[in-house]
């Protein structure tokens, strides 16, 4: 294990970790990935992230660090991406706790990098809103983000952050990043996304569907989220920047303001006073909203007429793709029938599968 990456947002950050690792150091590396169990509302009903409390089957790497080993296993009714990302990619997939605050998720940097002793030590971030200031209107999820930036500017080791797929997320536009963006690292290409294809087949991250689907060559404007955010699909898609840690922790004002912080409670009071908000907040509120909704019965031949409604709609709009996360919500389905809605529109109709996207007609 010569490498460790952290992956700066969860989720969708630890598939594209996973890529980089190959791209970057190799098809034979097995970098550790220390990554949030955070998959929001599709995967895990229960907002926010998750803990080690909320497992059984983990393995104890440090005091403070615990693997998700593949036969590990949410307590429900939490859910989680991680044991099967363990159990389809060679990597070990370490858990960020940020229930102790930054101080804690330090805590776990430094005992990781002390038993482990990597060669490098790389944070990633695909989309780039680790740079945000925290005020700008378009951003939606800062604070993971911000937490394991806090950390790693307090590690008395080398780290290099590296932003994938700059403006890919939807929260920050890539003129205004594009200045802090240093030297090209890496160009995404369709070879390095072979070795996570499999994982883009059901796991849920926008971002990082995105990222791999512009390495494959695929343009125009997706549509993403429960808002319906446009993405541009462009040339700077699939590559790879080194940005400096010291100008993301100046720029980022919610990052220097919970460097000292012992509770995730303490980063959610911060956010609120600085982005105006706290994002597990707004799951709260979705959650609870979702629980009143009735169950859709998902039929075919409705589907696809609701279908068709919204490619019209969308074309309207200059969309070209979207993501089945989108779909499903667009669709007014639940989380759950998201998997049944992508089987049933690839059977019907493939030719619109631009994997692992969906092609507006």
């Amino acid at each position: 294990m010569k490498r460790l990456i952290v992956a700066a947002g969860g989720g969708g950050d630890a598939v594209a970790a996973a890529m980089l690792d190959a791209a970057l150091y190799g098809a034979g590396d097995r970098a550790v990935i220390l990554t949030y169990a955070w998959d929001r509302l599709l995967i895990d009903p229960v907002p926010g992230p998750r803990g080690p409390d909320n497992f059984t089957g983990l393995e104890q790497l440090t005091p403070a660090v615990w693997a998700v080993p593949a036969d590990a296993r949410p307590i429900a009714p939490a859910g989680s991406t991680l044991p099967r990302l363990a159990a389809e990619l060679p990597h070990t997939f370490a858990l960020i706790d940020p229930h102790h605050g930054a101080e804690g998720i330090t805590r776990q940097l430094e005992e990781l990098i002390s038993r482990l002793s990597p060669e490098s030590i790389d944070l990633l971030d695909v989309g780039g809103d680790i740079l945000a200031r925290g005020d700008e209107p378009t951003l939606k999820s800062p604070l993971a983000d911000a937490l394991t930036l806090a950390a790693c500017c307090q590690v008395n080791a080398p780290i290099r952050l590296l932003v994938a797929g700059p403006g890919l997320d939807g929260e920050l536009p890539l003129d205004d990043m594009r200045v802090l963006l240093g030297a090209l690292v890496h160009t995404f290409t369709p070879k390095d996304v072979e070795p996570i294809s499999s994982i883009l087949e059901w796991h849920p991250s926008e971002a990082t569907g995105m990222l791999a689907a512009t390495a494959r060559g695929v343009r125009g404007t997706c549509e993403i989220r429960d808002a319906g955010l446009p993405v541009a699909l462009t040339d700077e898609g699939p590559t790879v920047h080194e940005v400096d840690l010291d100008d993301a922790i100046t720029r980022n004002q919610l990052a220097r303001a919970i460097m000292a912080t012992e509770s995730l409670d303490e980063v959610e009071a911060h956010s609120r006073e600085i982005c105006g908000y706290s994002e597990i907040d707004y799951e709260r509120n979705k959650a609870a909203w979702l629980k009143d909704q009735p169950s859709v019965d998902l039929i075919s031949q409705t589907v696809l007429a609701q279908l068709a409604q919204f490619e019209d709609e969308a074309n309207s709009r200059g969309i070209t793709h979207t993501t089945f996360r989108h779909l499903t919500e667009a669709l007014n389905l639940n989380g759950s029938q998201r998997e049944d809605l992508r089987q049933l529109l690839i059977t019907s109709r493939p030719e619109q599968y631009t994997a692992p996207l969906w092609r507006i007609r």
